[in-house]
C-alpha cells in the first residue's frame, strides 16, 4: 500500500497551532529508525490572526509546510527517504549497467555499442560504483576521461549516451532520486558522411544481377520507400493495403521510433514485390543481417560499377537525397522517412547543397 502524507494542525499555546506531517500507513523515522506516523515540522501558526502580520505569516508558513509535505510524500513513494534509501544507495550501478547491456543482446537492440561502452565504464570504476556514488560531478569526470581516449568522436558521443541512458533508467527504476543525465554535459557527434546512390545508379542496380535476389528487392524497396532495414524485414503482405483509386500503400509500425505510419507505395516499389502472399508471411522472406550478406550487397554494387562503400542504410539515405534532388520539399521527405524532428532530415539537404556547389564549380575553368 503506498504511503500517504497528509499536513495537520496541533494546537499548542499562546493561540497557535503547530504543523506537522501525519503518515498513513506508519514509516520508518529517518533518525530514530523506529515507525512513526507523525513528524513535527517545528512550524507553527495562528489560530487566530489578529493583524495582516500574523494573516501572511500563516500563509508563507503554511506554503512551506506544504512544499515539505510534497518532498517528502516523493521520496518516500522513491524510496529515497530516511532509512528506505541506504540499501538502494549501496546498489551497484556497474551491476546494473551490466543488466541493462544484456537485455539489449536478447532484444538485439544495439548490443555491440552497449556492451563497449559498459566495459570503459566499469574499468575507469574499477568495477565498483554504487547508486550513491553517482552525481553529474562524477558523469563529468567520465566525460572527460572519454574525450582523452584515443577514439572516433562519435564513438565517443555513442558510449557516453549509453551511460546516461543507463543513469537516466536508474532514476526511472527509482534507485537515484535525481536524474543527473540531463544535468550532465554531453560529447557532441561529428556529422559523418552520409553515402548514397543516384537515380540513375539505382537504375543500374536494377539491372545488375545480384547473388542474393532477397538482398537486392530489399534494398531497392528501401531505396524507394526509405524504409529501414529492421522495417523491411518486419514487414508482411497484410501490410500492404490498396485504397478504392487502387493506389497502394503500407501501414507498420518503425522498429526504431515505434511510430506508428502510413506510407504511399510508388508503382515501381510494388511491381518489385510480385504476387501477393499469405497475410502473415514476410514480404521480404529470408532478409537477414550478416557478414555474409554484407559481402553480398558490396560484390552486388561493384558489379554494377558503382565506386562507393555502400551498405544497406545507404538506400534510405539514397531514397531522401533522390526526393530533394527530384524536387519533393524538406518538410515532405521528413514526413515519409518518419522523422520526428525536421533536423534530422537536414543532413540530407546539406548534401544536395554540396552536391550542387560541386556541380556550379566544374564552371569554374570553362574559357568562353
Amino acid at each position: 500500500m503506498a504511503t500517504k502524507v497528509f499536513l495537520r494542525e496541533k494546537k499548542i499555546s499562546k493561540g497557535r497551532k503547530s504543523l506537522y506531517l501525519d503518515f498513513y500507513p506508519a514509516i520508518r523515522h529517518p533518525k530514530t529508525g523506529k515507525e512513526t506516523r507523525r513528524e513535527f515540522l517545528g512550524l507553527y501558526i495562528f489560530e487566530k490572526p489578529r493583524n495582516p502580520f500574523e494573516t501572511q505569516h500563516n500563509k508563507s508558513t503554511r506554503a512551506i509546510a506544504e512544499n515539505i509535505r510534497n518532498k517528502q510524500y516523493q521520496e518516500i513513494q522513491n524510496g529515497t527517504y530516511g532509512f528506505q534509501s541506504d540499501a538502494k544507495k549501496k546498489k551497484s550501478f556497474i551491476d546494473f549497467f551490466k543488466q541493462l547491456t544484456d537485455q539489449r543482446y536478447t532484444s538485439k537492440g544495439n548490443y555491440d555499442n552497449w556492451l563497449s561502452s559498459y566495459r570503459y565504464f566499469s574499468e575507469y570504476f574499477d568495477n565498483n560504483l554504487t547508486m550513491g556514488d553517482l552525481s553529474v560531478q562524477t558523469l563529468n569526470e567520465y566525460r572527460d576521461y572519454l574525450l582523452g581516449l584515443d577514439l572516433a568522436q562519435n564513438t565517443k558521443h555513442t558510449y557516453f549516451n549509453k551511460v546516461k541512458a543507463a543513469v537516466k533508467q536508474a532514476f526511472k527504476n527509482g534507485h537515484i532520486s535525481e536524474n543527473y543525465a540531463s544535468q550532465a554535459e554531453g560529447i557532441k557527434a561529428e556529422e559523418t558522411k552520409r553515402e548514397f546512390v543516384t537515380l540513375d545508379e539505382l537504375k543500374q542496380l536494377a539491372k545488375t544481377e545480384c547473388d542474393n535476389p532477397v538482398l537486392k528487392k530489399a534494398f531497392l524497396f528501401s531505396a524507394l520507400t526509405g524504409l529501414r532495414f529492421i522495417d523491411c524485414q518486419l514487414l508482411r503482405w497484410k501490410d500492404l493495403q490498396q485504397n478504392s483509386k487502387g493506389e497502394y500503400f503500407i501501414r507498420y509500425r518503425q522498429k526504431k521510433t515505434k511510430g506508428q505510419e502510413t506510407l504511399p507505395l510508388p508503382l515501381s516499389a510494388r511491381e518489385l514485390l510480385g504476387e501477393a502472399r499469405e497475410p502473415e508471411q514476410p514480404v521480404f522472406k529470408g532478409l537477414t543481417y550478416s557478414a555474409w550478406q554484407n559481402v553480398k550487397l558490396r560484390e552486388w554494387v561493384m558489379r554494377a560499377g558503382i565506386r562507393k562503400k555502400i551498405t544497406f542504410h545507404c538506400a534510405r539515405h539514397s531514397f531522401a537525397t533522390i526526393q530533394l534532388t527530384l524536387g519533393t520539399d524538406i518538410y515532405t521527405v521528413s514526413k515519409l522517412l518518419g522523422h520526428r524532428e525536421l533536423k534530422t532530415t537536414q543532413i540530407y539537404a546539406k548534401i544536395i547543397d554540396q552536391k550542387k556547389t560541386e556541380a556550379m564549380n566544374k564552371l569554374n575553368d570553362l574559357k568562353l
